[in-house]
């Protein structure tokens, strides 16, 4: 299979550093998920994403395969040639991003535009952060809260929660009193200057209840990190099984819930759930292409051992820099039509169904989702 005609509606990214911001960056610490000085300056280059992503590079920018060469090539094209580059290599219907990853040091959602039509999510610990800086009191923290969520500008197609990462997914029922008692502890925090990082569970419980509730009212998808990460989180909490709380809650059924990164490790779990519950949806983001060819391969058909078809849907999760976007729009065309052609391969399904299921995957699936049509654009 070549799907390369199809035109990748990436539901879940991040927006690119700003020019400035590169000058302090190590181009290599975008390959991985670990951010200790050892890994960033030896151990990610010997890892077989790296390795692989530079020959891919060099096919598209004609470069030499080496950093060298791909630092080389950058600096002859400029930032923003490089960009569009890759963009246009990587073939995208939309961006759909979440900015609350490195806030700071970020270009706008809207720049992104240039490359294809962008929208954003508003991810929930950062908002939160943000306004117990703004709001002395609970009850204007929480009002404000809500306000932000209710009255979204028209380019936000979701919300975002990184729970996993602060307190993990065994979300607990609103303990509102304990939520306050966080606030205050936080609030005085930033009236002494310092900064605020929202990791207090009845807190961050309470966001997330908090959020769920006004998109079961609006019927908006909201985006959850499940699985791997950086050493921030604890990969024991981020198993989806403990969501189940949340997928059983009769009140939420008009919420559809994203599970991000392919679960990874936790595939078959996140595959069981888009199979049993209709509000889940399995992504398929960062394990490809971060893992080996043969662990994407895996990650892939572990998704489609269980969840349906139509609840299977891919991202980049790209970040930071450009070329993040056009490796994860190669290895997810090229991983998928793997998988599907095995399929066929073992007669679990047609020709014909693959096809249909390679566009449901990239493209009609996410479209379906979070714009309610059959496709975004052209394709």
């Amino acid at each position: 299979m070549n799907l390369s005609h199809i035109r990748i509606l990436d539901h879940h990214a991040h927006n690119l550093l700003k020019p400035e911001a590169m000058a302090n960056f190590t181009l290599a610490a975008a390959f991985t998920e670990g951010y200790a000085q050892e890994i960033v300056s030896r151990h990610v280059y010997e890892t077989l994403f790296f390795k692989r992503s530079l020959r891919q590079l060099a096919e598209v920018l004609s470069c030499s395969p080496t950093l060298e060469g791909l630092l080389d090539v950058r600096a002859r094209l400029g930032y923003d040639q490089t960009a569009q580059v890759l963009f246009d290599a990587g073939g995208f219907a939309a961006l759909l991003l979440d900015d609350g990853f490195m806030p700071d040091r970020i270009m706008p959602a809207a720049w992104h535009n240039r490359f294809a039509p962008t929208y954003r999510f508003i991810r929930i610990e950062h908002l939160a952060a943000q306004l117990i800086a703004e709001h002395a009191t609970w009850s204007l923290f929480c009002e404000a809260f809500r306000a932000a969520l209710e009255e979204r500008g028209p380019d936000v197609i979701g919300f975002k929660s990184i729970v996993a990462y602060r307190t993990g997914l065994d979300i607990h029922p609103l303990d509102e009193p304990g939520a306050e008692r966080a606030f205050i502890t936080l609030r005085a925090q930033a009236e002494r200057g310092k900064s605020v990082r929202v990791a207090h569970k009845p807190l961050n419980d309470w966001l997330v209840w908090t959020m769920l509730e006004i998109a079961a009212r609006d019927r908006l998808p909201v985006q959850f990190h499940t699985g791997f990460g950086d050493p921030d989180l604890d990969l024991r909490t981020a198993n989806p099984l403990h969501m189940r709380s949340i997928f059983e809650n009769a009140a939420l059924r008009n919420t559809p819930i994203v599970l991000l990164h392919a679960c990874y490790p936790f595939t078959r779990e996140g595959g069981y759930l888009a199979a049993v519950y209709p509000n889940a949806y399995l992504d398929l983001g960062l394990a490809l292409p971060y893992l080996s060819r043969a662990g994407m391969r895996f990650a892939a058909s572990g998704a489609l051992e269980l969840a349906p078809l139509s609840k299977i849907m891919f991202s980049t999760d790209a970040h930071l820099i450009p070329e993040t976007f056009y490796l994860g729009a190669r290895c997810g065309r090229e991983i998928i039509a793997e998988v599907l052609s095995q399929a066929v391969a073992d007669g679990d399904l047609s020709p014909s169904e693959a096809d249909a299921a390679a566009f449901d995957i990239l493209h009609r699936n996410a479209a379906r989702l979070y714009f309610g049509k059959e496709c975004f654009g052209p394709t």
